[in-house]
């Protein structure tokens, strides 16, 4: 029988371990990024030569599901409206929105009634009427019965005209060339199903006509946290993934899919929360059974720039449904996790997020308590206790600062001074209580996936303060 003593060395061992692996994992995917980046790098040399595909990329469809955002609605569109890209069409699908988002596309872009065929490959709610705009010939709006974001994606699917989909949130903005970017890998290899880009946070930043006029830091606390977590998460975390084909999250406010890839996925699932990985982890499974050669990859330079929470309230409840689409997008697809054909994805990958993503708020929240606890009453030595802080925290403040550093080698969007400085600076403030908070609301999610507990996307609160006033057309 383990005596308490033995117990105890065990548990700290193995809390010693599991930080040790997560943050050795996600160095490991670091080094992979850098790699990445500086391929990129070369490459962009010859950027300036003619390009043999100008003009002949494959046609989009950009899907933007909106649900009470009149905020931010307006704007979105114009940026859309204004990429360089040769063929495209913008679909707006109103999810039976309680404010004035319809009134204020109506409004800004001249839509009428435009009767046409509706072909339902994938089952949706009830569509109300199309529009199209008098202005725009490439915009229409679909107003539909409320399903849910994953439902209006699907009306959109089901409405558009063209091989790619590209989703994008409601409250995004895109640069100008992103469309271009995010489509140049379907161009390279014929065997690419989905891509996606970096998203970063516009609040700080001036948007004037759907343009990015001006970069800039968010005021808000709650805002300036998630400005480097973003640029962890996309610039290491999905491009070190993507290197290796084991990408299992492409996000909603910007990725591109094959078409036909997605219906015979059986497009996105409404019943759940976390629909975009979901969809992914999907594709995965079913293209691994069937033994297609396939492609998921990340393009780190196509920005779009989205709204991020600047209260605590939302961004609490925006991550604790984070964790529980995560739960769920796992969970419908265990027969991808080490399967005969699994790969990379199944063997590597799927893995990872479970141990490291998935069960890692329940081993996080239980490490710090039980090291903590077991230094305070005397069951081990202050150095046992220095290592864990180091490994716990002192690793995530390097992880932060590369990820800080990836984003000054490569692409520079902060250019002042003051700027990278107070990013500096809150990567280590991040590290000293945001990023252990953000474990507890993710264990609430992890907590409410295994009760079942019904949840929602609820409302998420749209200021639009980066917003200028905005002209009539583009």
């Amino acid at each position: 029988m383990m005596t308490h003593h033995l117990l105890i060395q065990f548990v700290t061992w193995f809390v010693l371990c599991y930080f040790i692996l997560l943050n050795g994992g996600y160095l490991v995917l670091n080094m992979l990024s850098l790699r990445m980046l500086h391929r990129k790098g070369q490459e962009e040399m010859l950027d300036d030569l003619p390009r043999a595909y100008s003009g002949l990329e494959p046609p989009v469809s950009i899907l933007v599901p909106a649900y009470n955002e009149e905020a931010t609605i307006a704007a979105s569109v114009r940026s859309m409206l204004q990429l360089t890209y040769s063929e495209y069409e913008v679909l707006v699908v109103n999810d039976g929105s309680k404010d004035d988002t319809l009134a204020v596309l109506k409004r800004e872009f001249g839509l009428l009634p435009f009767p046409e065929a509706y072909r339902r490959q994938i089952r949706t709610k009830d569509i109300r009427q199309v529009y199209r705009s008098t202005r725009f010939p490439n915009l229409r709006v679909i107003d539909k019965d409320n399903g849910g974001k994953a439902d209006s994606l699907n009306a959109g699917i089901n409405a558009s005209r063209y091989p790619l989909v590209c989703g994008v949130d409601a409250d995004s903005i895109l640069q100008r060339d992103s469309l271009e970017k995010v489509t140049e890998p379907f161009l390279r290899d014929r065997t690419v199903v989905a891509t996606g880009g970096t998203i970063r946070v516009a609040n700080g930043c001036e948007v004037t006509g759907g343009f990015l006029t001006k970069v800039g830091l968010p005021k808000n606390v709650w805002a300036l946290f998630q400005v480097v977590e973003y640029l962890r998460a996309f610039l290491f975390g999905r491009l070190g993934w993507s290197s290796v084909n084991g990408m299992l999250i492409i996000s909603g406010a910007f990725g591109v899919f094959r078409k036909d890839t997605v219906i015979m996925a059986g497009g996105y699932r409404p019943d759940t929360i976390g629909e975009d990985m979901e969809l992914i982890v999907r594709m995965h499974r079913l293209l691994r059974e069937k033994r297609q050669p396939y492609k998921v990859e990340f393009v780190p330079d196509p920005v779009c720039w989205t709204e991020a929470p600047e209260d605590y309230k939302t961004l609490k409840n925006q991550r604790i449904r984070w964790q529980r689409g995560l739960a769920e997008s796992l969970n419908a697809n265990w027969g991808l996790m080490f399967s005969r054909n699994g790969g990379v994805p199944g063997w590597l990958a799927f893995p990872f997020m479970l141990l490291f993503e998935w069960l890692g708020p329940l081993v996080e929240v239980g490490g710090y308590i039980f090291m903590t606890w077991s230094f305070l009453t005397g069951e081990i030595s202050w150095q046992a206790f220095t290592t864990f802080m180091f490994v716990a925290i002192g690793l995530g403040i390097l992880l932060s600062a590369s990820g800080l550093l990836l984003e000054e080698m490569s692409f520079h969007i902060y250019p002042r001074g003051k700027q990278l400085l107070a990013l500096a600076a809150v990567v280590l403030l991040e590290n000293l209580g945001y990023r252990q908070l953000n474990t507890m609301w993710r264990l609430i999610g992890l907590w409410r996936w295994v009760m079942q507990k019904e949840s929602t996307w609820g409302t998420m609160k749209r200021k639009g303060d980066w917003q200028a006033s905005t002209p009539k057309g583009p």
